[in-house]
């Protein structure tokens, strides 16, 4: 394994091109003594450090004007336990790495989002999720993970080896440490079906709670301007495979979900006037179809086309109030709005600041083309979250600070109070984490 490279930096965006940062200097450390070392020499220096993986997260959560940790060559599988079914992955390995050589082991995670551009701990340190009835989000498949923290000290945690740490650190939001390697649970590659339907918005509502017990994961689209939604339906299945053919999955997923989709985004911008009428078009354009894959092929995604994006975890009792909200608000408004609208749910779990701690739950996704004026949509969707005491994801836009936070989540102050423990002189703080944990 190479050595640490370190340099002065020059500037440093997120995918969505929405946050810029001019760190003083990128450290890329090939081993945990190396980051020891550079989170001790930013010390030194009287610098912060940030951790950026792949730059997914729509907030400033990475950005630094202090050391930007590189995790590139944090990469790869460290062990896997057949027995106890887990595997321990270096925290700088991106999902599709991760999900490939799973695969090749026979091997899969219950569950996940839709993309995999991710690295592991910058997916689970901001509390990614897919969808789920009982499987929850990927920091909750996590049962052991290791963190250099702001002394050089490495820890191992777990629910019997620094179990409060553990409790905080699987969605940790880079503010307790830097993640150096997670351990998964996971279990026999397994196949699903994937059902996707068109469906009426007013079917999808009306029949929201049958659809969600019924399948094991369902989602759905809807499209603003509109009274369509393309809805996903994926359970387990005995086989055989029956994955999508080469030509159909292009045509779908490339040429038309990210081909004609980017050019329908680019004449909308231009022609703010034009939405509504590509929203009925783009609406009709995904038909009907199933197909049978192992997991990652059925639960991801390719995502082309850039885009800003504001998210909220609500009560999942709360979620057809919310969408009759949010439509209402679409169509008196006079707002124009070209991305649909993504509904997702997760199942209660038991990490202190994750977007379903304690509460069953169901996440709505607001998005923007990437350069179109974003702020006065997310703003209105924003109100109507609130309202029903949403929980913004850590790494999608948003507003609120500790104060709010503090209200929405029962264990803040214990995630807080544990920052101060680990972390007094804030060597892992930046502008943003003040404003979302408080000074």
């Amino acid at each position: 394994m190479s050595s640490t490279t370190s340099r002065r930096s020059g500037t440093w965006r997120n995918w969505g091109g929405n946050v810029v940062a001019r760190p003083a200097r990128e450290v890329t450390p090939a081993s945990v003594e190396e980051l020891v070392a550079a989170v001790r020499a930013a010390a030194e220096d009287g610098l912060t450090v940030k951790a950026a993986g792949s730059g997914h997260s729509f907030t400033a959560i990475a950005a630094t004007e202090g050391v930007l940790i590189r995790p590139q060559l944090l990469t790869g599988i460290r062990s896997i336990d057949r027995a106890a079914g887990t595997v321990t992955v270096e925290a700088g390995t991106p999902l599709k790495r991760l999900n490939l050589a799973l695969a090749r082991e026979g091997l899969s995670l219950t569950n996940m989002g839709d993309i995999m551009e991710q690295t592991v701990s910058g997916a689970t340190g901001t509390g990614t999720h897919g969808t789920g009835r009982e499987s929850a989000s990927m920091a909750a498949q996590i049962t052991a993970l290791e963190l250099v923290t702001a002394d050089g000290s490495v820890l191992t945690c777990s629910v019997r080896e620094n179990a409060d740490v553990f409790a905080a650190a699987r969605i940790g939001l880079g503010a307790l440490g830097v993640v150096t390697a997670i351990t998964f649970a996971v279990e026999p590659i397994f196949l699903l079906t994937a059902r996707e339907e068109p469906m009426p918005l007013t079917r999808v509502l009306g029949e929201f709670d049958q659809l969600w017990a019924e399948n094991e994961h369902f989602e759905f689209y809807w499209f603003p301007h509109t009274t369509s939604t393309n809805t996903k339906r994926n359970n387990r299945s005995a086989g055989p495979g029956q994955p999508v053919g080469r030509l159909a999955g292009w045509f779908e997923d490339e040429f038309l979900s990210n081909g004609v989709f980017q050019a329908a985004q680019w004449v909308g911008r231009a022609v703010p006037p034009t939405v509504p009428a590509i929203a009925k078009v783009s609406s009709r354009a995904l038909s009907a179809r199933s197909y049978t894959d192992i997991p990652y092929k059925v639960y991801t995604s390719p995502r082309r086309v850039r885009f800003v994006e504001m998210e909220y975890a609500v009560p999942r009792a709360a979620v057809v109030d919310v969408l009759g909200e949010l439509k209402r608000l679409v169509d008196r408004s006079g707002l124009r709005v070209s991305f649909p609208v993504e509904v997702r749910t997760a199942p209660a779990d038991d990490i202190t600041l994750s977007t379903a701690s304690g509460r069953d739950s169901a996440y709505v996704a607001v998005h923007m083309f990437r350069g179109t004026p974003y702020q006065a949509y997310f703003t209105a969707a924003e109100r109507i979250f609130t309202a029903h005491e949403g929980r913004p994801h850590w790494g999608k836009i948003h507003t609120r600070d500790a104060e709010y936070l503090a209200g929405v989540y029962p264990r803040f102050r214990e995630f807080t109070a544990l920052r101060d423990r680990l972390d007094p002189e804030r060597r892992f703080q930046n502008d943003h984490l003040r404003r979302v944990l408080g000074a």
